[in-house]
């Protein structure tokens, strides 16, 4: 059985972690991200390198040039809920029709098994603790997209036999994550904030409360999840289990940097103000496991932004809507 995957958005994020654990089950590791967003060194050397945009059909299907593949992994995304009302476009062309090239290719090429980063923002407000038995319920045009695509793979299930695996992450935070994206993100925001000398800024009074997410929380088990009994077509919450206002964030990142708590509160925007999840499938499905802790997290997070430096924050070049986009985003 061949042991090659494909990792998407490999040089991102969450995406590049998930590169290193596939690595460390010993697959054969075939690495794709178009790197706009994310970094060539976060890809391990060990993978091979191909980049690429999933929007363009011929690049996905030469993909294959690489395979077979038994999995795909698919993380490439741009995940930020709050702008994608201003970027309607550039999310469903991104995130959507991108999503949809790739599970073609997998239904052609009779891959195994298609395990998609999805995201809690399916689920709209309301609807806490979120647990997967709700019928989701997405409030924003990002939430819609990561919807659309997990009922495609249902689809494709159902007509193909393509097998998936959908994990619902929420406000997943460590080290490789981009700091210089001012629209997402808040605790990589906050610690370029303060290493700059500057306040912290939050939306409204900041009592906005999420459940945050170290990154070794989430990607080892996206990695083992095709060999796990029980996993195989369902869909799973994945995060810390313990909510926090974005003001106890604050304290946290302004304690881990020896500085003094320093929030700039700025008009409120339009966004779930409570969003957390049940994790008791995962749980039951993939072992219990003990996760980094809130303050433990930050401070590993904070030894590597300051090993790295601030950043400059990254304006994002095409807004198709500007009416009621947040002034400071403006």
């Amino acid at each position: 059985m061949s042991k090659k995957v494909l990792v998407t958005g490999a040089a991102g994020f969450i995406g590049s972690h998930v590169v290193d654990h596939c690595l460390a089950l010993g697959m054969e590791v075939v690495a794709t991200d178009d790197l706009s967003g994310g970094f060539i060194e976060n890809v391990n050397p060990r993978a091979t390198w191909v980049q690429g945009d999933l929007r363009d059909a011929d690049f996905t299907e030469s993909l294959w040039s690489h395979g077979p593949f038994r999995t795909v992994y698919h993380l490439g995304a741009y995940a930020a809920e709050g702008l994608s009302h201003f970027i309607r476009h550039y999310n469903y062309n991104t995130n959507l029709l991108g999503s949809i090239n790739l599970i073609n290719r997998a239904v052609r090429h009779k891959v195994e098994c298609f395990v998609f980063t999805s995201s809690i923002a399916v689920y709209g407000r309301n609807q806490v603790p979120m647990t997967e038995e709700l019928v989701p319920q997405p409030e924003d045009p990002y939430g819609i997209s990561k919807y659309a695509v997990e009922l495609d793979l249902k689809a494709a299930h159902e007509i193909f036999g393509l097998n998936y695996i959908i994990f619902r992450p929420h406000n997943v935070y460590g080290e490789r994550q981009n700091i210089a994206d001012k629209y997402r993100n808040v605790i990589g925001i906050f610690m370029n904030q303060t290493l700059q000398g500057e306040p912290m800024t939050a939306f409204g009074d900041g009592m906005q409360t999420r459940a945050f997410s170290h990154v070794d929380d989430v990607a080892p088990l996206i990695a083992r999840a095709p060999s796990v009994p029980g996993a195989m077509n369902e869909a799973f919450n994945i995060g810390a289990d313990t909510p926090h206002t974005v003001l106890d964030l604050a304290r946290e990142v302004a304690s881990a940097f020896g500085k003094p708590l320093n929030v700039k509160h700025l008009p409120a925007r339009n966004e779930v103000v409570h969003a957390f999840s049940d994790h008791s499938k995962l749980s039951r499905v993939f072992g219990h496991t003990e996760p980094v802790s809130l303050r433990d997290g930050i401070a590993r997070m904070a030894a590597w932004v300051k090993s790295r430096g601030p950043a400059q924050p990254v304006e994002f070049k095409n807004i198709e809507i500007r009416e009621k986009l947040p002034p400071s985003w403006a």
